[in-house]
């Protein structure tokens, strides 16, 4: 009985799950924590930070929201990016940043990113007029992505899915990243979907043994 409670429950949240998918407009989010540091002499204590990673309509929004204590750098071990991203079928003209940095220029670019041995990126926001190293600036990104999906966005290198230069709580700079596989069971469709699976195994190996 409890089998097939559980398998009935799953497959209640599956209906939802290609309920949500069937409505592109849509808006649901995956928060994702930086929580791997590549900093010399470390960073600090993770996580270092989040990106939330939003599907509104046909667009993705971004928004990288450092922790308390942590700031940006600018340096050659990310690339000379504040953030780097992968990204299938978007070019860098698909990329509208918010200018959140006070007196400075935010960017989007694309290039071949592979600094610190994080991995290769294809896309990145820097700040075209802060120089480099520690910039003492906390204030958060903010940027979206034209016609694309949150899948189309966080696939990762294949070692990780997002970088971001910091100036950590140490006084050390560097990149800390989010790691595959990411939020195993976040918030947001992905979650959702994995949960859902998880929990049909769960009822088919219970109906193998009980048989």
């Amino acid at each position: 009985m409890r089998t097939r409670s559980l398998l009935r429950y799953s497959l209640a949240a599956l209906a939802v799950v290609a309920a949500t998918a069937a409505f592109p407009s849509a808006s649901h989010a995956i928060t994702f924590d930086f929580t791997s540091d590549h900093c010399t002499g470390g960073c600090g204590t993770a996580p270092f930070g989040t990106v939330d990673v939003t599907q509104v309509g046909a667009n993705v929004h971004f928004v990288v929201d450092l922790a308390n204590g942590v700031s940006w750098a600018q340096t050659g071990a990310a690339d000379f990016q504040l953030f780097k991203f992968n990204a299938t079928g978007v070019v860098v003209g698909d990329i509208s940043v918010v200018q959140t940095f006070a007196g400075q220029t935010l960017q989007a670019n694309t290039g071949a990113f592979n600094g610190d041995g994080t991995g290769p990126f294809s896309f990145g926001i820097s700040c075209s007029t802060c120089g480099n190293g520690a910039l003492g600036i906390a204030s958060n990104l903010d940027f979206t992505i034209a016609s694309a999906t949150i899948a189309d966005v966080t696939a990762g290198n294949p070692t990780n899915i997002f970088v971001a230069d910091v100036l950590g709580t140490t006084g050390n700079t560097g990149p800390v990243d989010v790691s595959v596989p990411g939020p195993l069971a976040g918030a947001g469709l992905p979650g959702l979907v994995l949960a859902c699976g998880g929990l049909l195994g769960m009822a088919r190996r219970r109906r193998q043994r009980a048989a």
